[in-house]
């Protein structure tokens, strides 16, 4: 029997994996920690709302965070996830009217991110051919993680998310493996590596393997990241004016909020240019 290739139907239907604020009870401005640096101007406890928090769940600074300090909430993204607790995990009961869920809608937001994360990364393993070698364990594991979203929060509070996350690594990493390797000539790998400050502009860094490196302040303007793997990145403050990520992989729209980008930067077309990039 010939092979018959896999067709997009076939897939779970996804949650949205943007964020949704207006579906949302603003959990990230409640669940969520911060410490008083450069991007919070104050402490925040995990569980107590930000003391810019309106009662309708909206900010009250939203258009003016960077000019009072909270430059972090810019950068922050759920994947969707805030959503998808609010309204389908509990079912449309938010934690001011219900306080009783509070405690467990707090605790089960942070596991849903980072399945949310993941259904993101999958998603777009899955739509690169050279990764085809993998897409039948990409496709299972998008399954099993998209059935979790939709679990119970008992269940979610359960869930063991970081041996989920390994499991779905190794396939991650043999996505970035097939595609880097099509790229020719000899590809620089800095995972992990420590290149904070570092002088990078112009730098041919297609194919590279930049998989959790350290990229704060770095100087990549003008240079070349096509194809080059990004995953877990710390790309906070990076100059990236002029530089070319087009089909960079698994580069995520909190990793560009968290950098310096100019109109000519180049992204990825599922991405979308930060407001404050000049």
């Amino acid at each position: 029997m010939d092979h018959v290739p896999n067709h997009p139907a076939a897939l779970p239907a996804l949650p949205v994996l943007q964020a949704d604020c207006t579906n949302c009870f603003a959990l990230c401005c409640v669940a969520l920690p911060f410490a008083k640096s450069s991007d919070f101007a104050v402490n925040k406890p995990a569980g107590t709302p930000c003391k810019n928090l309106q009662q309708d769940f909206r900010c009250g600074i939203h258009t003016r965070l960077r000019d009072k300090g909270f430059q972090g909430c810019t950068v922050f993204d759920c994947f969707g996830a805030g959503q998808q607790v609010s309204q389908v995990t509990f079912g449309g009961r938010d934690w001011r009217t219900h306080p009783g869920t509070a405690r467990r809608m707090f605790e089960v937001f942070p596991v849903l991110r980072q399945l949310h994360e993941l259904l993101f990364y999958v998603s777009e393993a899955l739509t690169l051919p050279a990764a085809a070698p993998v897409h039948a364990d990409l496709r299972r594991a998008l399954t099993e993680a998209e059935e979790w979203t939709r679990a119970d929060a008992q269940a979610l509070a359960d869930l063991d998310v970081a041996a989920l996350r390994q499991q779905i690594n190794t396939l991650l990493l043999k996505t970035s493996e097939l595609v880097r390797a099509k790229v020719p000539g000899r590809k620089k790998n800095h995972r992990g590596a420590d290149l904070m400050g570092a002088k990078l502009q112009g730098a041919d860094l297609r194919g590279a393997n930049l998989r959790g490196a350290y990229l704060i302040a770095a100087n990549l303007s003008g240079a070349d990241l096509r194809t080059a793997d990004l995953i877990g990145a710390d790309l906070r403050d990076t100059n990236l004016r002029g530089a070319d990520l087009r089909d960079a992989i698994f580069l995520t729209q909190p990793q560009l909020n968290a950098a310096q980008g100019n109109p000519t930067t180049q992204i990825p077309p599922s991405l979308t240019h930060p407001t404050h990039w000049t």
